[in-house]
């Protein structure tokens, strides 16, 4: 089981929720941080409240879907810290509105910051891991990069992209000590419901019922790092109905497709 002592991990999507937890839990056994997301106020509260010594954060503000500044900011981690040991690609955004109502844009919105910021970030930094022959990267995916919900389709699909990229990636970084761990989380109490997007790329501005009963993401975050340290490959993380759908997909997913299509809103 390994250590995260003086690892230094980058997290996107670290100013709140999911990202911040996750930040809270490295910070707790020890590791270097650099924290990323667009809001700096908000990174720079994290990051006091990690409570690590000012040379163990590096606080680096970014929008991810910038995709020409991944390798600057790859630069800038490098410098100040030698090396990257841990990837947290979490910065994400989701949908709800459905498929012939929304704009082609949001599509492309969501496959941005979902999908095609993870790529790039990934392409800035695996050629320092190729080198230092170690490395990790936690993709937070979701249930919903195994199965396909209603309102969601972008969502689900830039979920699916994540799945199939980074299992490639497991395989081809094998012979250089470059692991990956995929986490496919269910509902957990964020704010991801009220900052999905709309038919239109607005704000959907409403909090799920089913997100507000949710599974804390201090609790998310703390099966994250037990999954990484012990080197899984992917994990669910959820209650009892979104892990029992992945399932239901496998065994009986004529079954699972029947009980979807019952829950579309009249």
């Amino acid at each position: 089981m390994q250590s995260f002592k003086d690892k230094v991990v980058w997290i996107t999507g670290a100013s709140s929720g999911i990202g911040e937890a996750i930040a809270m839990a490295f910070a707790n056994e020890g590791a270097k941080l650099v924290l990323t997301a667009r809001r700096e106020e908000e990174l720079q509260r994290v990051k006091k409240r990690t409570g690590l010594p000012e040379t163990s954060v590096l606080v680096l503000p970014m929008d991810v879907t910038q995709f020409e500044k991944a390798k600057p900011a790859a630069e800038k981690v490098i410098a100040h810290f030698g090396r990257i040991d841990i990837m947290v690609h979490n910065a994400g955004v989701s949908q709800r509105s459905y498929i012939n109502d929304t704009d082609l844009d949001v599509y492309q919105m969501l496959m941005n910051v979902n999908f095609y910021s993870t790529v790039a970030i990934t392409k800035a930094i695996l050629p320092y891991m190729i080198q230092q022959k170690s490395g990790h990267f936690i993709v937070i995916s979701s249930v919903a990069g195994k199965i396909g919900t209603i309102m969601r389709s972008g969502y689900n699909a830039s979920k699916h992209a994540l799945q199939g990229f980074y299992d490639s990636l497991r395989a081809e970084g094998y012979k250089d000590n470059i692991k990956v761990t995929t986490i496919c989380p269910g509902y957990i109490r964020t704010n991801i419901s009220l900052n999905a997007l709309n038919e239109n790329g607005s704000k959907f501005g409403k909090m799920d019922a089913n997100q507000e009963k949710g599974i804390a993401p201090e609790e998310c975050a703390a099966r994250i790092l037990e999954a990484v340290k012990n080197d899984k490959k992917e994990i669910y993380i959820g209650g009892m109905k979104e892990v029992a759908a992945i399932y239901l997909k496998r065994f009986f997913p004529s079954f699972l497709f029947d009980q979807i299509r019952k829950n579309i809103p009249e």
